[in-house]
């Protein structure tokens, strides 16, 4: 009797001959693409061809498959693409297993290289220095908001925001301690207060004690008695820890924000699709004028440019001395924006181009 899946068999197994046919044939195009880039000293990754790709990939879908799942496999393509353009290192928060990990490989996929860094301000550090192409780095959280570490890094560096990536955030409580003798718990600040609302119900008690990163903070569970660490679960399989209590986290809903960093800016998108961050100081406007924050608003507004972050933090240099990071709508180099951001810097003492990145889909 023969058998009925044979046929259907045959014919995916001549997909996947052509397919892989078609695979190494666009990557050895994308080889092409990067001698003559490193022969004119082209930027290998293009945060905006990438969003085209994107686009043009779930245009031309007609499913099955889902747009979440075509989109991971290009990804994993132009991760192959960018290996054989140019070997590319990404620097992020470590040790391995971090959030930041995770977002870094979400956004360059698996087959570029990877530096675990042990701060914030050292992946400045090791870009500006040229020991890494890209870093990644936390820059805002759905439930607690801005990561002061990152917003403060931007100000005295000369890096540019060129790529974004959102992660969702599920934190597990990982120890090898049974719940009840649990009288310490290590994670970074920001995963401790995404969880505030359970450990306040579960481990009244314990101690909360802020580390480099989540997954430093397994580390120091795994060998300390009565510990237990906020992280993901992949840290956990990582340092063989077990997992006490998994979604913890106060928001279901619970999502980081990411920036991708590099020396060279990313060109525009268009179709409204880019997004721009900009650092701006009021300094003595503030004191001396009623609506100065008003005023510094009013260039984007007059030009139907939409601003959709607005955050001040204290600018260290004096009290009451206030830093403005903004994200509106277009691209630093859009007629519109050149002029509001010409306008702003009549009257502030700082305004400061972060970067210009495709709006995440």
């Amino acid at each position: 009797m023969s058998d009925p899946l044979q046929p259907i068999r045959e014919q995916i197994d001549a997909h996947d001959r052509h397919l892989v046919e078609l695979l190494n044939s666009r990557l050895a195009l994308a080889a092409e693409i990067g001698k003559l880039k490193r022969s004119t000293g082209g930027q290998i990754y293009v945060p905006e061809r990438e969003d085209a790709v994107f686009r043009k990939v779930t245009a031309l879908n007609q499913g099955p498959i889902k747009n979440e799942a075509l989109q991971a496999i290009y990804r994993e393509i132009m991760s192959a693409a960018i290996a054989l353009e140019k070997p590319l290192l990404i620097a992020y928060l470590g040790p391995e297993a971090t959030y930041t990990h995770a977002a870094a490989i979400k956004k360059f996929g698996a087959s570029v290289d990877y530096s675990a860094i042990a701060t914030i301000s050292d992946i400045f550090t090791a870009i500006e220095k040229g020991e890494a192409d890209y870093g990644i780095i936390p820059i805002e959280n759905s439930t607690e908001g801005s990561v002061r570490e990152a917003l403060d890094g931007f100000v005295d560096s000369d890096l540019k925001v060129v790529a974004q990536v959102y992660l969702e955030i599920n934190h597990a409580l990982i120890s090898s301690t049974p719940l009840a003798q649990i009288d310490k718990v290590y994670s970074k600040d920001q995963a401790l207060a995404q969880c505030r609302a359970w450990l306040q119900r579960h481990l009244p008690h314990a101690q909360l004690i802020d580390t480099a990163s989540t997954a430093k903070a397994v580390q120091i569970a795994k060998d300390t008695p009565g510990a237990a660490a906020i992280a993901a679960e992949l840290a956990a399989q990582v340092q063989g820890v077990p997992v006490v209590a998994k979604n913890i986290q106060d928001q279901n809903d619970n999502t980081t924000r990411f920036f991708v960093v590099g020396k060279r800016p990313s060109g525009p998108v268009g179709g409204g699709r880019d997004i721009t961050s900009l650092v701006v100081s009021l300094g003595d406007e503030a004191a001396a004028n009623s609506g100065s924050l008003l005023k510094m608003l009013m260039p984007f507004g007059q030009r139907g440019i939409n601003l959709s972050k607005v955050e001040s933090r204290p600018s260290k240099k004096r009290p009451w001395d206030y830093l403005f990071f903004i994200d509106v709508t277009g691209h630093y180099e859009d007629p519109a924006m050149k002029e509001a951001i010409a306008e702003l810097r009549k009257f502030c003492p700082l305004v400061k181009w972060l970067g210009s990145y495709p709006s995440v889909q």
